[in-house]
């Protein structure tokens, strides 16, 4: 099918757990060359580690970065594909917003939530697209939310961002196809990670029940009955950079066994 990335170079945002993690893995596994990038360097170094222990292989550099400062986070992206050479492909992933109803959050949560998501990575984005441009190959993969598609009660400020991330991924899309630059939204469902875990301990506090009352509720939404594992969202992604998605652009790919579709 055309899904080795030898030779090819991936940044990964937010990829010491969790979903990015999970795609920076199954980039290794089709041959690329990593930098990680995340806030913790000991998370990094350990994520890198578990990466080529897992026949991942390849000489993975390591980006410690907030990306709640958009400035400084873009400089340093900058500067670090100035020492490595290009990305050809960028997954920009943050962790999402607290939970809680729109109508109680301050004009400062929404700025906290656009920080890391749209305003980051537009900082990452122009940084990158150069190298994209000179080299001929660009996949730029954002890691969002069935919430693009469908509001989810009670993360009032999730909802907003990732729908201003929807109208920023197709632009992006619209205006460097022409360069053979593709850009794309992965929308996970209810995947098992450490946050989809925070946010069932939150949702079960507001409602005075039981963690696993929200979990089963949330299940019995999904056809397929049972939370993803973050590998498969991470297989999605590697399509996504692979030569073999040379012509999916501008989608928001919904990977939630079924969610989406049947309500």
């Amino acid at each position: 099918m055309g899904t080795s990335l030898a030779g090819r170079h991936a940044l990964v945002c937010g990829a010491s757990q969790g979903i990015g993690l999970a795609c920076a893995e199954a980039l290794a596994a089709e041959g690329a060359t990593l930098t990680l990038l995340s806030r913790s360097t000991a998370s990094l170094e350990a994520a890198r580690e578990r990466i080529s222990g897992g026949g991942g292989g390849g000489d993975h550099h390591l980006l410690a970065c907030d990306m709640s400062d958009w400035t400084a986070t873009g400089q340093a992206v900058a500067a670090h594909l100035a020492g490595t050479g290009p990305a050809h492909i960028l997954v920009h992933n943050s962790g999402g917003p607290e939970g809680g109803p729109l109508i109680d959050a301050t004009p400062e949560d929404l700025l906290a939530g656009l920080a890391p998501h749209v305003l980051c990575g537009q900082a990452i984005v122009r940084a990158v697209v150069p190298g994209m441009r000179a080299s001929g190959y660009g996949r730029i993969i954002n890691i969002v939310s069935t919430s693009v598609v469908t509001p989810i009660k009670g993360l009032g400020v999730s909802n907003t961002v990732r729908g201003a991330i929807n109208n920023w991924m197709r632009t992006l899309a619209g205006e460097l196809g022409p360069d053979g630059i593709t850009v794309n939204n992965i929308l996970p469902g209810f995947v098992d990670t450490d946050r989809l875990a925070a946010l069932m301990a939150t949702r079960a506090e507001r409602a005075g029940t039981t963690i696993d009352v929200v979990k089963n509720a949330w299940i019995d939404t999904v056809p397929l009955g049972r939370l993803a594992e973050p590998a498969e969202v991470g297989a999605v992604c590697a399509f996504l950079a692979s030569p073999a998605a040379s012509f999916v652009n501008g989608v928001n790919l919904p990977v939630d066994g079924g969610r989406l579709a049947s309500m």
